[in-house]
């Protein structure tokens, strides 16, 4: 299974602290039969540029590599991405392509929590001229915030959507979060964690819930369609 969104690599943001914390947060990934995960750092084009960024990352995951071969735990895949903030202009700065998931095109982007604008969504549709593959982060966490006429309308552009799994184990929203999951409006599934105590890994309760609701078939369906979406966007 695929964690499409965690904040692993150490010291890289408000995610893990340190290389024990991010050896704790795969052990416990791994525990849920999580065996690849996407470490997607936030990346600001406020605060950094990529090829800052991709430094920093590039340092991080080394440290975090280094502790895992010392401590001799049993780790997932680390795939190497970034979680973007949307702003004007994205869909024209150098190095975009760079701050996919790795070996594919598929880019993980955090769309504002500002009311969103058409001229958002043009920016989206130049991302994807570009061959590029957004993935909307978290999805649910918009639905407060914006007009259902603007969810609605983003969605049906060309993107994949990934939701958390807090979506799923929420009482106030696991009714909301199967109704999409069962029209098909969910492709990624991440923990989005941050650490092992506020914002832990816990991709394995919102499987098991999907499970006891819809069927080990589901699983089954949501395991082969992301490796699908991973393999055509490499």
């Amino acid at each position: 299974m695929l964690d499409f969104h965690m904040h692993v690599l150490p010291e890289m943001d408000d995610g893990s602290k340190s290389v024990d914390t991010s050896l704790s947060m795969l052990e416990m990934s791994a525990e849920y039969g999580v065996d690849t995960i996407a470490a997607t750092s936030h990346f600001y084009a406020w605060n950094d540029d990529p090829s800052h960024f991709l430094l920093r990352r590039e340092a991080a995951y080394e440290r975090l590599i280094s502790g895992i071969e010392q401590s001799g735990i049993q780790s997932p895949q680390i795939l190497l991405g970034a979680e973007v903030r949307f702003f004007d202009g994205i869909s024209m700065i150098d190095d975009l392509e760079e701050l996919c998931l790795e070996g594919t095109n598929l880019l993980l982007l955090e769309m504002p929590f500002s009311p969103w604008q058409e001229r958002m969504f043009h920016e989206v549709d130049a991302i994807c001229r570009r061959g590029i593959k957004p993935v909307a982060a978290h999805i649910e966490r918009y639905m407060d915030c914006q007009a259902k006429r603007m969810i609605q309308n983003f969605m049906g552009l060309d993107v994949y959507i990934q939701c958390n799994a807090e979506f799923f184990v929420s009482r106030r929203t696991s009714r909301k979060a199967l109704q999409m999951f069962r029209n098909g409006q969910i492709q990624f599934l991440g923990s989005d964690a941050h650490n092992t105590t506020s914002r832990p890994p816990n991709l394995g309760p919102a499987l098991d819930f999907v499970e006891s609701k819809l069927g080990h078939g589901s699983i089954e369906y949501l395991e082969d369609f992301e490796a699908l979406v991973v393999e055509e966007n490499g």
